[in-house]
């Protein structure tokens, strides 16, 4: 098998052979490479022992790559190549759970631990041995295995029935898409919970802070709201993780549940080496006082210790409880606390112009992080609080990365210092607050004038996800601000190379770069440009979804609250947004000067072709869940094939473009009016010249 290698390494003085091989060669070349970077990914993601640099491991994935391309008769859906996933979106389908995913009882003290020990001997009245794992805090799944090939993944949904995840599942590296070793069962299931490691999370919450977007309040959320991504080429960005830590099936390899443990760990699954199978509470105890303060440590969310009964013979006796299993309770660990001194509140001013209250505090040891500063989130939290600089404050962590306060050690207080009242004015422009009804947060409505507002949409026009302009980055941007190069985003567009080349730390080479950013992210689509612009509340999906249904600008400008609110997903706060956003004249210029420097406001010519009169004269009524195409992309079709799109049903309807899950509300208003329902494959079939 080395010698397959050996052609890899040396492909500069052989690339003709190896990039046209003969079939079988190819298959072998393919073969080999695929073990071997299975196996390099089970080293590093599984073991955390790499013994190939991460260079050496793209070089060798990219000929993997280039060889699949050139030989697609060799495809497999588990290569490693695949773990990037697909920018398709897709729709999540219901599956129902083979064994229901039931809860933990959960427990608090050691003496309820004691309480389920007492039960389990009085229940079982035989020797019986417990099982003491980590609790990981993350998002369960459920992966089912044939043949020793992943064939599915299931969210636990509500324990009966959960979504099929399988494709972003693929993304997590940690994952085994072929299973080591040929000793596993024909088919099993095993569960275990998919986790985004606090570096991971750290960083996420950092993108989304400077694009002003709500930042997730744990790793426990961000993993479950990555995992209901539809484009899972976005979630293989997200870094997942997964351990795994409970087999189920028909021919399992031991009745003993730490035995199925050590086997699914040689098979290739993460599973913890915080495992321990204890024979008194003396034991169970011990561990858990060591994980409550060892947790800290580590690398991902725990939230507690699972105790488990390890016989499976014995948790079959026990049975269940209409919720949760008897064998089996989980020990929560307490939220971490610490106290220290307030000695001060300052306040920031993002991109949309909310002001944030954040607490400077004495530095203090939380969660294995040095924590300074706590966000007081808005008036109402610091009101409820009766905050006075010098108190003694109660900081917590628990579950959550962003430290907050959680109350005030009032019998400490010796000498009364100020007390804290949100301000009335921006402390960057001195305009005065305001507060709209129903929001929590102040806004500096100076949204022009005031520089954090100016420089933070410049900032946000020109990230990865917006224009994407390289070279300008926070310290570029402020120092083009401060020499009054930019004041608005319109102002990226007039720059040269003489303005920005004589600027501190920026020469002649920085200078092009950022010029020839700025010419290329003309190219960038109609909905990122309209991402770019920063109107609140529009998003990167809400944008998608402006941008197909208005087809332009100039349509996005006209439409009115009643017609914005008939888009699917928007929602009256958006749809006021919007309408306020370009009720604004200077607004408009921004957008005029944008159009004059030639970037794209209006959706491609290609998109807005129509392709056929299949659906002419048709009102069309989508409802359920799909497998082929999203909704929006079914909206889109019908639209360019003639029809049209409509939300309730009536005697107008054509016919229903139907998929699984369709409302049992709707449903009955079909079949009462005598309406067709068409399936997916019908649907297509139709716009493809198939007669109705």
């Amino acid at each position: 098998m080395r010698d397959l290698f050996d052609n890899i390494e040396n492909t500069d003085s052989d690339q003709s052979s190896l990039h046209n091989p003969d079939s079988k060669r190819a298959e072998e070349l393919i073969l080999s490479l695929r073990q071997e970077l299975n196996q390099h990914n089970y080293n590093y993601y599984v073991l955390s022992k790499p013994i190939i640099s991460d260079f050496e491991f793209d070089k060798k994935l990219k000929e993997l790559e280039k060889l699949e391309a050139a030989h697609p008769e060799f495809f497999d859906p588990n290569s490693p190549t695949q773990r990037v996933g697909s920018d398709i979106n897709t729709t999540f389908t219901q599956v129902k759970h083979e064994y229901p995913m039931l809860s933990l009882s959960n427990t608090y003290s050691e003496g309820e631990v004691t309480d389920f020990y007492e039960r389990t001997r009085r229940s079982l009245n035989t020797v019986f041995e417990l099982v003491c794992e980590l609790k990981y805090d993350g998002s369960s799944i459920s992966l089912i295995y044939e043949n020793g090939i992943l064939a599915r993944a299931i969210t636990r949904g509500d324990g009966e029935k959960g979504d099929d995840v399988t494709s972003n599942i693929k993304t997590i590296r940690s994952i085994p898409l072929r299973l080591h070793g040929d000793d596993f069962p024909e088919k099993f299931e095993i569960r275990g919970e998919i986790l985004m490691p606090w570096n991971v999370f750290e960083e996420l919450n950092k993108e989304r802070e400077e694009l002003e977007e709500p930042l997730f309040a744990n790793p426990r959320n961000a993993a479950a709201g990555t995992l209901k991504m539809q484009n899972s080429a976005e979630v293989a960005k997200r870094k997942l993780d997964g351990y795994f830590y409970y087999l189920l099936g028909e021919n399992l390899p031991s009745d003993l549940h730490s035995e199925n443990l050590n086997y699914a760990r040689k098979w290739g699954f993460k599973v913890s080496d915080a495992v321990k199978v204890c024979n008194t509470t003396d034991e169970v105890f011990k561990f858990l006082r060591y994980w409550e303060i060892e947790r800290k440590n580590l690398p991902v969310a725990t939230d507690g210790v699972v105790i488990k009964v390890n016989s499976t013979i014995q948790q079959r006796n026990l049975g269940f409880t209409a919720k949760s299993p008897r064998w089996a309770i989980a020990y929560k660990f307490q939220a971490e606390q610490a106290v220290t001194r307030l000695n001060s509140v300052t306040y920031q001013v993002g991109r949309t112009g909310a002001v944030t209250p954040v607490a400077n505090l004495d530095p203090v040891q939380l969660s294995g992080t040095t924590v300074r500063r706590a966000s007081l989130h808005n008036a109402d939290i610091i009101e409820s609080l009766d905050l006075h600089i010098g108190d003694r404050v109660f900081v917590e962590k628990g579950g959550e990365i962003i430290p907050k306060i959680t109350g005030v050690d009032k019998d400490a207080r010796i000498l009364m210092g100020e007390k804290v009242n949100f301000i009335a004015n921006c402390p960057e422009c001195n305009t005065p607050l305001v507060r709209v009804e129903g929001e929590a947060a102040h806004y500096c409505p100076n949204e022009n004038a005031c520089p954090p507002q100016i420089k933070g949409k410049i900032e946000h026009f020109v990230s990865r996800k917006a224009m994407n302009i390289d070279g300008l980055g926070t310290e570029t941007v402020n120092l083009l601000y401060q020499n009054d190069l930019l004041k608005n985003i319109a102002d990226i567009y007039m720059l040269k190379i003489d303005d920005i080349s004589g600027l501190e730390r920026l020469g002649e080479k920085s200078a092009q770069n950022i010029i020839d950013g700025v010419e290329k992210s003309k190219s960038i689509p109609f909905e990122r440009v309209l991402f770019a612009l920063g109107i609140r509340f529009v998003g990167e999906t809400v944008a998608k979804k402006l941008a197909s249904h208005f087809k332009t600008i100039e349509n996005l400008e006209k439409a009115t609250f009643e017609e914005l609110t008939s888009v699917d997903e928007i929602g009256s706060r958006i749809a006021e947004s919007v309408v306020n956003y370009f009720s604004d004249n200077q607004n408009i210029e921004l957008v005029n000067k944008l159009k004059s420097h030639g970037l794209k406001l209006s959706v491609s010519e290609e998109m807005m072709l129509p392709k056929g009169d299949a659906l002419n004269g048709k009102t069309i009524v989508i409802s359920g869940t799909f497998n082929k195409h999203s909704r929006d992309e079914y909206k889109k079709m019908i639209e360019q094939y003639g029809g049209k799109n409509s939300g309730s049903i009536s005697g107008k309807t054509s016919f229903i473009l139907a998929g699984e899950n369709m409302g049992p509300e709707k449903l009955k208003k079909a079949e009462k009016l005598g309406i067709r329902l068409l399936n997916e494959e019908q649907f297509l079939e139709l716009i493809m010249g198939a007669n109705l």
